[in-house]
């Protein structure tokens, strides 16, 4: 863990366990994010999460956020961002921003209390398949991160979730079906 927490304190990407698969993550400041995007190969128009171990923790990085619109678990939710915080994430929407409260292991948990909230996207090649494991990750990425392994994730990702209209959008069904997913956040 504290090689982890070192590298990310350092501005370099790393391997971390959530709740659905293992994501390549890095702290959520422009350089930080441009490192993990050459990384990964990753397009700068892409929208990346801005993932937090607690509501509170997400609130001091995006206090204009709605709490009442914020759940925990396997969900990606995309919602408004009236300061445009965090605009190397927002891909092509700068109003936008995809946020996420998964439940974590005790140690990645403790991980983001000492470095706070993640920019995290799955620790796969571009199209490639999600990771259960750390096995599964690309060898070029083992190689270049440290990591923190929880184990066999469930390895369907995130439920992502466009609340900025009138109703809840679904942009990827994943750990959870779409019809819970709209059912859970309306």
């Amino acid at each position: 863990m504290d090689e982890l927490i070192a590298a990310l304190r350092a501005g370099r990407p790393a391997l971390f366990p959530t709740d659905t698969v293992y994501g390549l993550v890095s702290l959520p400041t422009e350089q930080a994010v441009a490192a993990l995007y050459a990384l990964k190969g990753r397009r700068s128009e892409q929208p990346t999460g801005l993932v937090a171990a607690s509501l509170e923790q997400l609130l001091a990085a995006i206090p204009e956020l709605d709490p009442s619109r914020l759940v925990g678990g396997p969900y990606t939710l995309v919602l408004s961002n009236p300061a445009r915080r965090f605009p190397w994430l927002t891909g092509g929407r700068p109003d936008t921003i995809a946020v996420r409260l998964p439940a974590l292991t005790p140690a990645a948990e403790a991980v983001l209390e000492a470095v706070g909230c993640i920019a995290a996207t799955s620790a796969n090649d571009p199209g490639g398949p999600d990771p259960r494991t750390l096995a599964d990750i690309p060898e070029r990425l083992r190689d270049a991160c440290p990591s923190l392994d929880a184990g066999p994730l469930g390895g369907l990702p995130s439920t992502v979730v466009d609340l900025t209209g009138a109703k809840p959008v679904v942009l990827r069904e994943g750990a959870v079906p779409a019809a819970e997913a709209i059912a859970r956040l309306q």
